[in-house]
């Protein structure tokens, strides 16, 4: 069962979606921009919890190359350095809405020839469908209503070439609701979907691939 803060916080995430999508994307970079007012406010790069997600996440994959890589909602970079290394090969873009968080991700994984971060809003962001791999990690909760979700599902489904694979990791069970829309897209198939009970929270890996054309 949720507690009250965390009751509190979903519904003023559903307030803000009642906002145009524009207008939306405006209160979350102010919003994020404030939380990292100081560096990695949730503690991503120093919490056992958060380096057992992110072991997890990539024990989900299926086993083939992966040339290029998005992570969506990449905050300060601490999984994106991860990738780095995991993927020597591959090109990797980081988006996120906060500059701040921007800035710090390129501290920490300077820009080159195969890294780059944009800032940008999943819900308009728009980009060619080249990456054989996208990440999307305790993000979508921060949208709101179910029109978000749908619009959020379309534009990651939108970023994935011929083969992509597309990853998303929230809080479990609340998934069910996040990825529901994922779930019945129909240009994606779920691969897999495994849960993890690990404190302080339960949290869920689903992996889904882009369906035959």
């Amino acid at each position: 069962m949720r507690s009250l803060p965390e009751l509190l916080h979903r519904t003023f995430f559903r307030t803000l979606s009642l906002l145009s999508p524009q207008g939306q994307g405006v209160l979350l970079r102010r919003y994020f921009d404030w939380w990292h007012r100081t560096p990695d406010p949730w503690r991503l790069s120093t919490e056992d919890y958060e380096q057992h997600k992110y072991r997890s996440t990539l024990e989900s994959l299926p086993a083939r190359p992966y040339r290029r890589i998005m992570e969506v909602g990449c905050s300060e970079g601490v999984f994106t350095a991860t990738l780095a290394k995991t993927y020597p090969e591959a090109e990797i873009t980081g988006v996120d809405v906060s500059e701040r968080a921007l800035e710090r991700a390129r501290a920490r994984v300077p820009e080159g020839g195969r890294v780059r971060f944009v800032r940008a809003d999943i819900l308009t962001h728009e980009a060619e469908p080249c990456f054989d791999l996208v990440f999307c990690s305790e993000t979508l909760y921060y949208l709101g209503r179910h029109d978000r979700l749908r619009r959020a599902s379309d534009q990651l489904s939108a970023l994935l070439g011929p083969d992509g694979v597309l990853v998303a990791v929230h809080p479990w069970p609340e998934a069910r609701r996040l990825h529901r829309f994922l779930d019945g897209h129909a240009s994606l198939s779920r691969l897999t979907e495994r849960v993890f009970t690990t404190p302080p929270r339960p949290f869920t890996v689903a992996v889904y691939g882009t369906k035959p054309a």
